[in-house]
């Protein structure tokens, strides 16, 4: 009996244990979301603001963008497949009248995907988001000029024209390029935009893309 007990017993470890380190990324990030959507009843219908850290970081969005009854669910480090992942946990139950997205610079560093990969996957995203909500605005903000990743110039650029030729050709949708914007005249990276680690954005960094992004926005 005791034997049993104690085969049963690591059996469960076992399963703990392999679900642990099994969960999928950023799974204990969005349970947190879920349970703060417990404690507090977010926004009807909002323009819902969600991607990658440079959107979780975006602390004041919720607050200058009140009128437009925003609403942040960044995940920092996401990748474009863990966004599609998390539709259901994050996009989905909000009902948003609106979506502002931002993802696909954590894309860039990884050695095996090129730009057609980033295009491949940001239509997969779409195209899930588009099986639920056929006809809700979607504001996508293109990849950003980060002087940490200058690496990835080319490839960020070329990712750049690929979707805003795919998005030229889809109804609801408007490609905001912030990465001209976040450039100097001479086409020179502008590291005062950001904060020390050269990848987040500074408030000046975010008042580019609030100037940029705003206008596209509903009420």
């Amino acid at each position: 009996m005791k034997k049993l007990f104690l085969s049963l017993f690591l059996l469960s470890l076992f399963t703990i244990t392999t679900f642990a380190q099994k969960k999928p990324n950023f799974w204990d990030d969005v349970q947190t979301i879920k349970k703060y959507d417990q404690m507090y009843k977010p926004p009807v219908n909002p323009v819902l603001f969600v991607g990658s850290s440079s959107i979780r970081k975006w602390d004041d969005c919720t607050q200058i963008f009140a009128k437009y009854n925003a609403l942040n669910r960044g995940i920092g480090g996401a990748v474009i497949n863990d966004i599609t992942y998390y539709l259901n946990d994050v996009v989905f139950p909000y009902q948003p009248k609106q979506i502002v997205l931002y993802v696909g610079e954590n894309d860039l560093p990884n050695e095996t995907v090129t730009p057609d990969t980033v295009l491949n996957r940001t239509i997969k995203l779409y195209q899930a988001i588009r099986a639920k909500l056929p006809t809700v605005p979607i504001v996508y903000i293109s990849i950003k000029p980060s002087p940490s990743r200058d690496k990835f110039k080319e490839k960020a650029v070329a990712s750049n024209a690929l979707i805003k030729k795919f998005l030229a050709g889809e109804a609801n949708t408007t490609f905001v390029n912030v990465y001209t914007l976040m450039l100097t005249k001479e086409g020179k990276l502008r590291p005062e935009l950001f904060v020390e680690d050269m990848l987040h954005m500074n408030a000046r960094g975010y008042a580019i893309w609030r100037k940029a992004v705003e206008p596209h926005l509903v009420k």
